[in-house]
């Protein structure tokens, strides 16, 4: 089949998130000026550059209570800090239970039963137990077309990664399975890996 966005594509479902997968997941921890704490689950994440390393998520809804925006854009609009969670598979459900549309007064990471650390270079909370977690200061806030389309970049200030996790040097993902999201309310998790070496490596 093939069909226009902009004219609907007459399925049950939209099978674009199905189309562009597996993404991986931000799982964002932030802090309002009230101080505060939010943590939400973000499929339209990943990261940009090396150099500085860098890191992007998408927001692309709003809540009531929150002037065009989701818990997560507004406190990093007042803060200009965010983490970055890394999510395994053995925490699937807890990232899930985060994911409500709990008010905005709600910490996710109780509803969840997570222990909350304290992040080294940035005033924010962090999952304790993650595979990885990285610290993050905004640089700067787009909004692509359409009215609740925000993408947020930021800056990593400080890496954290769980030590059994490391193997010979590297972060060995097979080690906490990565959870990635797929289209509707499909999840997978990375257990198989292999190697290429590009043209031109030894």
């Amino acid at each position: 089949m093939f069909y226009r966005p902009e004219d609907g594509h007459g399925l049950p479902h939209n099978p674009f998130n199905a189309i562009v997968t597996p993404r991986p997941i931000g799982w964002i921890s932030t802090r309002g000026r009230d101080g505060s704490d939010n943590l939400a689950p973000y499929s339209f994440f990943n990261a940009v550059a090396y150099v500085p390393p860098q890191v992007m998520f998408a927001s692309t809804s709003a809540k009531p209570d929150r002037d065009g925006t989701k818990d997560s854009v507004a406190n990093i609009r007042e803060t200009g800090v965010f983490c970055v969670n890394i999510v395994e598979y053995a925490m699937r459900d807890a990232m899930n239970q985060t994911s409500g549309p709990w008010p905005r007064e709600t910490d996710e990471f109780g509803v969840a039963g997570l222990e909350k650390l304290d992040c080294e270079t940035i005033a924010c909370s962090r999952v304790a137990g993650t595979p990885a977690a990285l610290e993050c200061k905004l640089t700067q806030i787009l909004q692509l077309p359409g009215e609740t389309n925000f993408v947020v970049f930021g800056e990593v200030t400080g890496v954290h990664m769980r030590d059994d996790c490391l193997v010979d040097g590297q972060l060995d993902v097979t080690r906490f399975q990565p959870l990635t999201r797929l289209g509707y309310r499909d999840y997978a998790r990375i257990t198989d890996v292999f190697s290429l070496a590009r043209p031109g490596e030894k």
